[in-house]
């Protein structure tokens, strides 16, 4: 079965009686155009869309049997907790040195699990919590590509450092 576009949400519309279909997306594929992935029933489906951007709750199927719906993988990921300004500003920093895509929601950072962050939570002493987490949407990377010329001399004297 190949699915063109979504045609709505979970959260507004009505599917009536039909039986819902989930199909599972990790944060990555909620990016991609183009899919070939199984329901929760085993469907086999392909997803091509002509834009990308699919997020928790889009219907990409529905008749009066069965609506197919985008559920997000459960995930792990760090929930970071600065506890004023200055710990929210070195945090931020540091992770946007790093281009880590994160989520700012409820005076906390969410990003996916990724083991070398906590060097970076350690140094600049902020709280922070591994958990797992259902992304609803993709990251969305804003802003220009930059390039660090001189990236090979700023990691050796950053490892120099410690």
């Amino acid at each position: 079965m190949q699915l063109n576009k979504v045609i709505g949400n979970i959260e507004t519309f009505n599917v009536g009686k039909s039986t819902i279909e989930w199909v599972e997306l990790d944060w990555e594929e909620l990016n991609k155009r183009i899919l070939r992935k199984r329901t929760d029933c085993s469907r086999e489906i392909a997803i091509v869309l002509e834009e990308q951007g699919l997020k928790y709750g889009d219907i990409l199927y529905h008749d009066e049997a069965t609506t197919i719906v985008v559920q997000t993988k459960l995930e792990p990921a760090f929930v970071i907790k600065p506890k004023n300004m200055n710990e929210m500003g070195k945090v931020a920093f540091e992770l946007g040195n790093r281009h880590t895509p994160c989520i700012v929601e409820n005076n906390e950072i969410i990003v996916r699990y990724d083991k070398t962050l906590e060097g970076i939570f350690n140094e600049t002493g902020v709280e922070y919590v591994e958990t797992e987490t259902r992304f609803n949407q993709a990251f969305k990377y804003k802003g220009h590509h930059h390039h660090h010329h001189d990236e090979h001399e700023t990691t050796s004297s950053a490892h120099a450092h410690k």
